[in-house]
């Protein structure tokens, strides 16, 4: 079970998408869940990213800011699960 950084409902991993940050400081999407990095989770609703946006639950798990980049691929992510 983890927490999503968005609603701080406690939730299967599988059911959430996992954001790493790798030993060199770079941000990526992790589908499978197995890289290596510190890792924080959400929902996978545009709803619980607002909420995360909004309470800057990325920032606070990672203790940086982190950059919008991160935010806009996870948006394109949740677009292409809801589409399924």
């Amino acid at each position: 079970m983890r927490q999503c950084v968005g609603c701080q409902e406690m939730k299967n991993k599988k059911e959430m998408i996992r954001v790493i940050r790798t030993s060199e400081g770079e941000f990526l999407l992790d589908a499978t869940g197995r890289k290596n990095g510190r890792g924080a989770y959400i929902c996978p609703n545009q709803e619980c990213l607002k909420k995360a946006v909004k309470s800057k639950g990325l920032e606070r798990s990672f203790k940086q800011a982190i950059p919008q980049k991160v935010y806009e691929s996870l948006e394109k992510e949740m677009t292409e699960l809801e589409t399924r």
